[in-house]
């Protein structure tokens, strides 16, 4: 047994030791193996990836791309990075004119002209990089790059980079928003600057339209004053009428300088006058005027019996420069209107019609017509449609002007035509009152008188000598002097805009008692509307021999 276990003990450490000397034998093969495999896959990297097709490879990614790159770096020709970035320059460029080519097809802007050169640049940049030469000298050598031929491609590349980017600098406000954006907003401004020089010059060659004395009207004047001194006989002055101060007829004042527009007015009341025997007008006009206006209703009385009294501004002593402010103003018309002129920025100064007397009569009726109680005041420029005696029944409620307001929204409030930055106006008047017309007013005289109204209008016109707190016009003082004394009418007594606005409906035109031609289009001149002026010419009074003599055209 003792012998067994020595035996024993003694047969194990025998092959112990065989199996250490087995396994050092094994890592010493394994460790070989790995080298050689090293070595293996390391000659296959190499010889997997040569530098002369450097650019037609992908690129290895990892810890084997960076030792790929190490060993190229090593390789490499040095002329091969600036070959790439040449290269790169090309690709990029036909990238950009690609783009723009098809913009320009999408926006069709010079689609024959623009597409065509987009497309050749593009084909240009194309053809070079395959030209053969190019081709085989630099891209598909296995040796090094020549130095002469890179610098030629180089320089046909910048040469049609060059042209590349002139033609995009002419076409980029094609496509550039921003580059539109500040060209249609320079557009915009030349063309306001134009089109204020046009209105400008347009408002000065309507005006000398409007205002200037046509040719015809001219005339007419001349040949009843011709017939006043060639039968002075006929023509003598008569003695005031009663009825002329009778309150219980129907009264109108007109002031006016035209003959023919005065004719028109008084003969469509009278025609569609129920009573036209208990109609008076009372016409003031111009001392160059008044000879002509007389021998007119003298020639042609009214029909129906209606009465006319004709008077000049002179006429009324009462209106002199120490009593009425505007009076000593008009005296200074002739510097303010040279003043005017230099400045050019108010067509109104050159207007006479805005500064004189005859204009400012409205102020004053109480005093003219000391023994009426109403009057209803008509301007020359309209037409009357209806029977009027409606308005001289209407309840004032104690105010004094009867008058159709013309608001609506925020036009023709009192800050279109009053100063409100100055503290007097600011502090009595609301800008957002609304304002009302001028041409047809029926106005309660006894009101007139009790209110003090021509002391109110006297008060405020010398407040604006210097013109601060309104420049030119009647209305504006008008709108002062009957601030919360104005009763507002029904639109359809008065129609307004004939004389410049086109669009007014022929229902409203027709359902009107009045309508009047304000405005520089008068239907007397030949820039008259059409649509509307046979509404005014069907009461000329054409069998009038001086108006046939004349040639009035209407």
């Amino acid at each position: 047994m003792a012998v067994a276990v020595r035996g024993s003990r003694g047969g194990g450490s025998g092959g112990g030791g065989a199996g250490f000397r087995s396994l050092f034998s094994y890592r010493i093969f394994v460790s070989a193996m790995f080298s050689l495999l090293f070595v293996a896959t390391l000659s296959v990297l190499l010889t997997s990836h040569p530098s002369t097709t450097h650019h037609h490879s992908r690129l290895p990614s990892g810890g084997n791309a960076y030792m790929h790159r190490t060993f190229l770096a090593l390789n490499s020709d040095p002329l091969k990075t600036r070959l790439d970035l040449i290269h790169k320059q090309a690709n990029d460029h036909i990238t950009l004119v690609k783009a723009y080519s098809a913009c320009a097809r999408k926006l069709k802007l010079e689609i024959s002209r623009q597409l065509k050169m987009f497309d050749d640049l593009a084909k240009n940049f194309s053809d070079l990089t395959s030209k053969p030469s190019y081709k085989s000298s630099l891209f598909e050598t296995s040796g090094n790059l020549d130095e002469d031929v890179l610098r030629q491609f180089e320089k046909e590349v910048k040469d049609r980079v060059k042209f590349a980017r002139l033609l995009i600098a002419e076409s980029k406000e094609n496509y550039d928003n921003q580059l539109k954006i500040q060209k249609l907003k320079d557009t915009i401004f030349a063309v306001n600057e134009l089109l204020g020089k046009a209105k400008k010059n347009g408002a000065f060659a309507s005006l000398i339209a409007a205002k200037s004395i046509p040719k015809s009207l001219h005339c007419l004047a001349m040949r009843l004053v011709e017939e006043r001194i060639s039968h002075p006989e006929k023509y003598k002055e008569d003695l005031p009428k009663a009825e002329f101060e009778d309150p219980s007829l129907y009264h109108y004042a007109i002031f006016s300088d035209n003959v023919i527009a005065v004719s028109v007015v008084v003969r469509s009341v009278v025609k569609n006058a129920e009573e036209p025997s208990k109609h008076v007008f009372h016409v003031v006009t111009d001392r160059m005027n008044v000879a002509a206006m007389k021998v007119w209703f003298r020639m042609r009385p009214v029909e129906g019996g209606a009465h006319v009294e004709v008077k000049a501004v002179e006429d009324y002593d009462f209106l002199s420069s120490s009593y009425v402010p505007v009076v000593r103003q008009i005296e200074s018309a002739n510097v303010q209107m040279e003043n005017a002129t230099k400045e050019g920025s108010n067509m109104k100064f050159r207007n006479p019609n805005y500064m004189p007397m005859l204009n400012h009569l409205r102020f004053y009726l109480p005093e003219m017509y000391p023994k009426l109680h109403k009057i209803l005041l008509l301007d020359d420029d309209v037409v009357v449609q209806k029977d009027l005696t409606g308005l001289w029944k209407i309840d004032l409620a104690g105010k004094v002007n009867g008058a159709v307001e013309t608001c609506f929204g925020s036009f023709h409030r009192f800050s279109q035509y009053l100063n409100f930055s100055h503290p007097l106006i600011k502090e009595r008047f609301n800008p957002k009152a609304c304002a009302w017309a001028y041409g047809m007013n029926i106005f309660d005289l006894d009101a007139w008188r009790r209110e003090k109204c021509t002391e109110t209008y006297h008060n405020w016109q010398n407040l604006n000598e210097d013109r601060t707190l309104w420049k030119l016009g009647t209305l504006p003082p008008g709108l002062i002097t009957f601030y919360s004394l104005t009763k507002s009418l029904d639109k359809s007594w008065h129609v307004l805009g004939l004389g410049y606005n086109p669009s007014i409906s022929m229902d409203e035109i027709n359902n009107a008692a009045v309508i009047h031609y304000n405005g520089n289009m008068k239907p007397w001149l030949d820039i008259a509307m059409n649509q509307y002026k046979n509404l005014w010419t069907k009461y000329v009074d054409n069998d009038m021999e001086f108006v046939q003599m004349c040639n009035f055209g209407v």
